[in-house]
């Protein structure tokens, strides 16, 4: 007796769940097996082709996502819990979970902490949470937290001070993208030596905000690169001065009357920098003027 057309339908709709879940039972499985085998590396190589697994999804793509996402995480759990901690399949399960569902933020902003804390806590492979992260963004881009993940890994991880200040100010574009990407961006270019930049990046800010806060304080860092910038400039005449007469000068008026400079260079409060220890100016003990505090670097979760 044959099934009603409906009924045949749906049956042949859920009939590929039972083997979909089977296959992965197996897999895990696998996964959990030591020491390893071939089915192991047969299954690695499974593993580390996410289209194949797509397409074995039967369209339940999403679920299946869940689960590998879900089994990543209790994988790197237990590793983590082992005294030679090894998590060669960390990528290859956070590769098959974002391709199966590419909206899938957690996987990304965890699977990055994951893959790039130091050994025996992580997999130690900040170029694999780069590559993870940068693939949130191509499917997520107007994902503000996802950028501020990327900035943070070249920043904190690889002290890449350009390629961090790039994927901040690029992520400040992002609509509603908060203030505070921007200022990142622009603090980061400070301390990797970019003043040309950082000072760019904060006359913008300061310039568009509405903000009577934010506008205040990127006044104050411009004020701060100026007398950042005109310290490094008189430093840098100094050494040419004590190159040619063996010594440092007094002061900016002895470099004025030896022809150094064209006139004295004061601070954003109008009082003259000082020469320090070692030919380094600095400000003067008078002046009220205070350099602005770094704003604290640190990455957000993915909104």
């Amino acid at each position: 007796m044959s099934l009603p057309q409906h009924k045949r339908t749906r049956w042949l709709a859920l009939a590929p769940l039972p083997i979909l879940f089977l296959a992965v039972a197996g897999l895990q499985a696998k996964i959990d097996a030591q020491p390893r085998t071939n089915a192991d590396a047969n299954e690695q190589l499974l593993l580390s082709s996410p289209a194949a697994v797509k397409k074995l999804s039967f369209g339940y793509d999403a679920l299946l996502a869940d689960i590998y996402w879900t089994r990543a995480v209790q994988y790197y759990g237990a590793h983590l819990a082992g005294h030679n901690a090894d998590f060669h399949l960390l990528w290859p399960l956070l590769d098959v979970a974002t391709t199966l569902d590419p909206k899938l933020l957690p996987a990304y902003h965890f699977g990055a902490i994951f893959l790039s804390e130091p050994g025996g806590v992580g997999a130690a492979r900040t170029d694999l949470a780069i590559q993870l992260v940068k693939k949130g963004i191509d499917a997520n881009p107007n994902v503000w937290g996802l950028g501020t993940d990327l900035g943070f890994l070249y920043y904190w991880r690889l002290k890449d001070y350009p390629n961090a200040a790039a994927a901040y100010l690029q992520t400040s574009k992002i609509p509603n993208a908060p203030p505070w990407i921007a200022m990142m961006a622009a603090r980061i270019s400070q301390t990797g030596g970019s003043l040309d930049t950082s000072r760019m990046i904060w006359s913008q800010i300061y310039e568009s905000t509405q903000d009577p806060a934010v506008k205040k304080r990127a006044e104050e860092q411009l004020k701060g690169l100026k007398a950042q910038s005109d310290m490094q400039q008189l430093d840098a005449i100094a050494a040419e001065y004590q190159k040619r007469f063996g010594r440092y000068p007094a002061s900016q008026n002895e470099l004025r009357a030896a022809g150094f400079l064209p006139g004295i260079a004061v601070d954003p409060d109008g009082f003259a920098y000082e020469l320090g220890p070692a030919g380094k100016f600095q400000l003067s003990p008078k002046s009220t003027f205070v350099m602005p505090a770094e704003p604290k670097l640190f990455s957000a979760p993915s909104p």
